[in-house]
Parts: C-alpha cells; sequence; structure tokens
C-alpha cells in the first residue's frame, strides 16, 4: 500500500521506493511556477502573467520549460497549474497562483500547462480541484477549545463522492488519480470510498511522520474487507500509470540535493530511501523566455498623447518600494501576516508568497534594468524607493526637475493563508502618486504583484501611462523595460475586469468579526449563491461601469475586425449528446464535437508591427438557459502577430459544449432552440461584429 500514502523524505511529498518491484518511488514537488524549493532553478512568471498574455505557445512552452526542470531536479510530479481558487473574490490571496476568473480562459491556459509539463516527461497535478476559493478558516481551527471546521466543511473535498466519483471520474471521465492537498484528508477507507486515491503528505495533519489515516489502515481494511480488491486495484492503477506512459521508469534523474535542506517540513527526520543527485543547474536557456513572457502579460491600460514608448528620455525620475532590488532575501515563503512594517517594503514583487512561490536564483529589478537602459544613451537616472520617505518628505530632491519622465513602481502583495484585504496597492501608494505627480506632469504607473488593482488616480492628468505587470518571474526589471522602450510592443490583455472602487465587486468572501469569534463547528458557509456570475459576468449582469474591462489591453500600434462568417458543420444536431456516446476525458465524446465555425479578418492599420487578440463571446439565450445565465461568455481567442498593414482571418471551432447549457432536469449539456449571439472584438465590452447562429 506504500504507493498510496506519503511518506517522510526529501521532497515536499514523497511515495516510497520499492525495491523488490524496480520501483524507484514519487517526489512531488511545488510549484505551478517552478520548482519552489531549488537553487539554480528559474522562476517563472505566474499564472496570473501566463493568462495577461493571452498567448497559448507561450504559455505552453513555458510548461515544457517548467516540467524540464522539475526532471531535473528528480522530481516526478509538478504540484500544478493552478485552477482553483478560479478567483470567485478579487479578494482571493492564492488567484495570482492560478489564470483567470474565466473559465474558458483558465481552461486553455491549464491545457497548454499540463501537455507542456507532460511533453518534458513529468506529471502535473492540477490544483485545486473545486470550490477552494478562500484562505480565510481554509482549515480547521480551535475556539475556546471547541474545533470549528474548515469553510463549507458539509463534507470535506477530499471525502464527496459525488465531486470526485460522480463528476469528476464518471461524467468527465478522469483517468488519473486524486491527491489530497495537504492535511486536507480525514479519513480512511471513507475518503478512498469518495474517490480519493493517494493521501499527503502520509500522516494526520500536515506532517508524513505522524500515523496516516492510509498507510497500515488500508492495509488492515483490505484484508478484513471493508476495503474491496477493486477499489484498491483501481487506485494502483491510476497512480501507477502516469509513472509507466511518461516513461519515468527509465533512468530518471535522482532528487537534487539542494532540494533536502530546503523541505517543507524541515524539522522531520528524514529517511532518505531516495538516490539523490549532487546539486545540477537546470535552467537552461529558459530566461529568454521568461523575459519574453513577462512582457508579453504586461497590459497597457492608459497610454495619453503616446506618452509610451519611452523616446530616449535623458532626465528620468524612478519611484517606489516596487522598484528595488530585493532586500529581504531571494525566498518569499512567508505569509501576508508576518508583513511586519518594514518586512517586504522595499523590493521588486515578481511573485507572490506561499507554496506557489519561487526561490530566485537571481532576479532582475526594475531599477536595475532602467539604470542600464538608460546609461546605455547617456541619461540621469534618479531615484526614491523608500515610500514612506517619498508619503512624508515628498519628492523634491530629484533635481533638475521636472523630469523628462518619472516611473512609478508600485506593489499589491498576496499569499497563501490570507486573503488580500484591499484591492489598492499597499505601502501608501496614493500618497505617492500624489507626491509625484505635483511635480512631474509626465508619470508612468507600473503595478506589479497580485491583481486585480482598482486605481483611484487613474484620471489624473499628469498620469500619461498605466500598465499592469502583474508577476513576471526573474526577469521582471528586463521585461518592462522592453515594453517601456518599446522593444516589445505591448500586447497582454487583462484576464480580470478592474472596477471603478472596490466596492463595486461582490467579495464573495465569507468572514467576520462574528464568525472568527463562533464556537458553532459548521459556523464557515459559502452558499455560492452568485452561480456563474463572477468578474465580467457579474458586472454586464448588473449592467455596472468598469474602470477597465475583462480582456482589454492597448497597443503601440492600432487594429480593426471586420468579415464576420459563421458555417454551421453540422445541421439540425440533436438538442442532448447521445447518452450511449462514449465517455472520453472530459465527459460525453460528442460534447468536443465540432458543430460550427466562427471566422473574422484582422488588421493592423497603424505604422508599428504588433500583436492583436480577437476574442470571441457568446450569449446563450437565458429564456431557455435559466435565470443567472451570463449576458456574455468568452469561448475562444486568438492571439495573431501582424506587420504594418498586414491582415490574417482568424477561426473560432465551437464545439457542442461550447454553444451548450446545463439542462437541470435532463443533467445534461442542451444546444438551445433559439438563436444563439455571436460577438466578436478586442475585449468583452468592445464587440464591434456581431451576428446570430441557430445550431
Amino acid at each position: 500500500m506504500l504507493t498510496l500514502t506519503g511518506t517522510p523524505g526529501p521532497c515536499v511529498g514523497n511515495i516510497a521506493p520499492i525495491t523488490r518491484l524496480n520501483f524507484s518511488g514519487l517526489c512531488l514537488q511545488d510549484g505551478p511556477l517552478g520548482i519552489r524549493q531549488a537553487i539554480y532553478a528559474s522562476v517563472f512568471p505566474a499564472g496570473l502573467s501566463a493568462a495577461a498574455s493571452w498567448d497559448r505557445a507561450l504559455v505552453r512552452q513555458r510548461g515544457l520549460f517548467i516540467g524540464a526542470e522539475f526532471k531535473g531536479k528528480g522530481a516526478h510530479i509538478a504540484l500544478g497549474p493552478v485552477v482553483g481558487p478560479l478567483g470567485r473574490s478579487p479578494f482571493g490571496g492564492r488567484n495570482w497562483e492560478g489564470f483567470s476568473p474565466d473559465s474558458y480562459l483558465t481552461g486553455v491556459m491549464v491545457e497548454e500547462t499540463v501537455i507542456g509539463m507532460q511533453s518534458a516527461g513529468v506529471q502535473a497535478c492540477t490544483k485545486h480541484y473545486i470550490m477552494n476559493e478562500q484562505e480565510t478558516q481554509r482549515n480547521p481551527s480551535a475556539v475556546n477549545g471547541t474545533t470549528v471546521e474548515a469553510i463549507s466543511s458539509n463534507s470535506y473535498g477530499c471525502q464527496n463522492s459525488k465531486t470526485l466519483n460522480g463528476l469528476l471520474k464518471d461524467e468527465l471521465g478522469f483517468q488519473g488519480y486524486v491527491m489530497s492537498d495537504w492535511g486536507a484528508t480525514h479519513s480512511g477507507v471513507p475518503a478512498i470510498e469518495a474517490g480519493l486515491d493517494m493521501n499527503m503528505p502520509g500522516g494526520i495533519g500536515f506532517t508524513s511522520a505522524a500515523p496516516s489515516f492510509f498507510g497500515g489502515n488500508i492495509t488492515t481494511a483490505a484484508n478484513n474487507g471493508s476495503l474491496s480488491a477493486t477499489r484498491l486495484n483501481d487506485m494502483i492503477l491510476r497512480i501507477m500509470t502516469p509513472y509507466y506512459l511518461l516513461n519515468q521508469d527509465a533512468g530518471y534523474p535522482g532528487v537534487d540535493a539542494s532540494a533536502v535542506p530546503l523541505g517543507f517540513f524541515p524539522g522531520e527526520n528524514y529517511v532518505h530511501q531516495f538516490p539523490l543527485s549532487p546539486l545540477v543547474d537546470v535552467r537552461g536557456g529558459h530566461a529568454s523566455l521568461i523575459r519574453q513572457l513577462g512582457a508579453a502579460g504586461t497590459v497597457l491600460l492608459k497610454n495619453t498623447n503616446s506618452a509610451l514608448p519611452l523616446k530616449q528620455p535623458k532626465n528620468i525620475a524612478v519611484f517606489g518600494n516596487g522598484a528595488a532590488d530585493v532586500t529581504r532575501g531571494q525566498y518569499t515563503l512567508k505569509l501576508s501576516s508576518d508583513l511586519e512594517p518594514g518586512n517586504y517594503d522595499i523590493g521588486t514583487l515578481a511573485v507572490g508568497g506561499g507554496s506557489g512561490t519561487g526561490r530566485f536564483t537571481y532576479v532582475v529589478s526594475p531599477l536595475e534594468a532602467i539604470k542600464a537602459r538608460g546609461q546605455s544613451y547617456g541619461a540621469l537616472v534618479q531615484y526614491m524607493t523608500d515610500n514612506k520617505a517619498i508619503s512624508n518628505a515628498g519628492v523634491s530632491n530629484i533635481q533638475p526637475s521636472p523630469p523628462d519622465v518619472c516611473m512609478v513602481f508600485l506593489k499589491s502583495w498576496a499569499s497563501e493563508g490570507e486573503d488580500r484585504p484591499t484591492l489598492i496597492a499597499e505601502w501608501n501608494s496614493n500618497t505617492v502618486i500624489e507626491k509625484v505627480t505635483a511635480i512631474c506632469p509626465n508619470t508612468i504607473v507600473v503595478l506589479h504583484g497580485a491583481s486585480p488593482n482598482v486605481l483611484p488616480w487613474k484620471d489624473n492628468a499628469n498620469v500619461t501611462a498605466i500598465l499592469a505587470a502583474h508577476m513576471p518571474g526573474q526577469e521582471t526589471g528586463n521585461s518592462i523595460v522592453d515594453v517601456l522602450w518599446g522593444d516589445v510592443n505591448p500586447s497582454g490583455k487583462l484576464p480580470y475586469t478592474i472596477a471603478l472602487t472596490e466596492v463595486d465587486y461582490e467579495k464573495n468572501l465569507v468572514n467576520g468579526t462574528e464568525l472568527l469569534e463562533s464556537t458553532d463547528p459548521d459556523a464557515w458557509q459559502a452558499d455560492f449563491s452568485e452561480g456563474q456570475l463572477i468578474d465580467y459576468k457579474e458586472f454586464d449582469a448588473e449592467n455596472k461601469s468598469v474602470a477597465y474591462e475583462f480582456g482589454f489591453g492597448l497597443s503601440y500600434t492600432t487594429f480593426t475586425l471586420s468579415s464576420l462568417g459563421t458555417n454551421i458543420a453540422v445541421a439540425s444536431a440533436s438538442r442532448l449528446p447521445s447518452p450511449s456516446a462514449k465517455i472520453v476525458p472530459g465527459g460525453n465524446a460528442e460534447l468536443w464535437e465540432t458543430l460550427v465555425t466562427v471566422s473574422a479578418t484582422v488588421k493592423n492599420t497603424g505604422n508599428v508591427s504588433g500583436a492583436a487578440v480577437p476574442q470571441l463571446y457568446l450569449s446563450i439565450p437565458a429564456s431557455e438557459a435559466g435565470g443567472g445565465t451570463p449576458v456574455r461568455v468568452l469561448r475562444g481567442f486568438h492571439k495573431v502577430a501582424l506587420g504594418p498593414g498586414a491582415s490574417a482571418t482568424v477561426e473560432f471551432p465551437l464545439m457542442r459544449r461550447d454553444v451548450s447549457f446545463w439542462d437541470v432536469s435532463a443533467q445534461s449539456w442542451r444546444l438551445p432552440s433559439s438563436a444563439i449571439g455571436v460577438h466578436v472584438g478586442f475585449s468583452s465590452r468592445d464587440l464591434n461584429l456581431s451576428a446570430e447562429i441557430t445550431v
């Protein structure tokens, strides 16, 4: 039963070797943007930045390179990519680890990442499966000696047969194995029968050395008949299949020794049953992809009077605590609760904290990159990176004044363990903007870190450009300089909505003083009553104004769309997929048949090469789909690079699943009988091509 439960070892999670079967064991390592614990490994852009690129090819290449580094360090399983949290609340502390609150965009990004990782011979672990949408009360707590269960603890996710067996393994045809999160297993046989296949880290709670709900209990259950041999064999088959499918049994690298002293539980008495390898450098030429994707995931929100790209300004002033090099070490594992004054104050924020972070072998700060670029043509580069000093004393010591351009680097911290208390960039950001714009009529603001942020200063006339640069990884400074000086024409698009104010969002977090003090074991309940209406779907449903809509992003050139076409591939399709059709990974095979193809022509009408992202949205008739149906849903996008004056035709194949709604009565996906609205444009609210289709 050793393949089913974790054991002490050199990795974050370990499945013990079985020598007599020539099985070398499994090493599981964090995380979604690179192998978290290792030295001489890359820190890639976070999922948030990858999603903002809307670039399938770059995201697949990111997955390939991440997988190659995991394999080089001896890790069989990469604990990523992230689908949960999806982003039900913009205040979610771990949203940045995933991609987007839009399920279609997230689905594409996850698909490309998994394909990339697996093509490198590494198992991807898509996490967290369902309804893992807030950090507050994520785990049980004790109040006055009473155990208060984790949020929505009517039934633990690792012991919910409907979601694991009914939805995942039966309806969706999932052929892999279900692994618990660390400390998330709360029973043995009941969890197994509900669909859980692997217990991590093995013991009860967060330690692999403690007694386990699995382990010897499985042996006992199998011997006394309370666990069937059929289910036991199913667990083992699911766990071992990817090991052989990806040829991990054939000369796999040993676990890199650098992972051991950086263990997730360094106090444990590790049992080194794994072959350890000397320290290896697995970075290869990956820095160029990191730099490229960091720039591609940067979204230009405002650009008054073509303030950008810069035209070799001679007097440059850089402000803000997000510009400088890191000052508290190169590993941001600490949680939000550790952010005492000064802790992560000064220093660039290229990734967030917690298990989704990475250890930087190096990081190129924005200030470092700006100084190098400015000095290359003799510019004066001045800087103040202490937000407290800027807020208290202003920026009068920058001389001569005003500079040709001022750049303000703001940041928003986020981490596993806590949800975000605010959507305004931290460390006195509003005051910093006020002080800088008072002396600088050409102020460019760059935001790094968690998103979305609300931007109360966005209409300040002296703020001439705004860039949402997200979490670009180790090449953060080079990536932003490439965009600022125009080496890269920005093509990133928002994978979320930026509201006018914080209160415009439905917060969708369960919290409050009464709950925090309650001794009711079941006090923390999240009902998900919003249904599909999160992010842009929420704002569209309520017809609310926004600052910048989902899918928005400016360029240094201009594009147009024309010639919308629709082609019905299957006439008079059945309203429901055949219940006798084969179940494939993803569900009923007929759901993945193309029924319609939509096409449009995109043209670069400017004088600069750039990349456009035409987006397709569908309006499923609410008269059939029922209340809570979104006004529009994303169902296709293409990123296409075009030179000045060039044009291209883009096609959006629509599968049965894309044009269906869930029929609660039939418990199946149903095609509507009335017309479906088709909209193509450059954002969720810039849709200048429209038509209707009836399938």
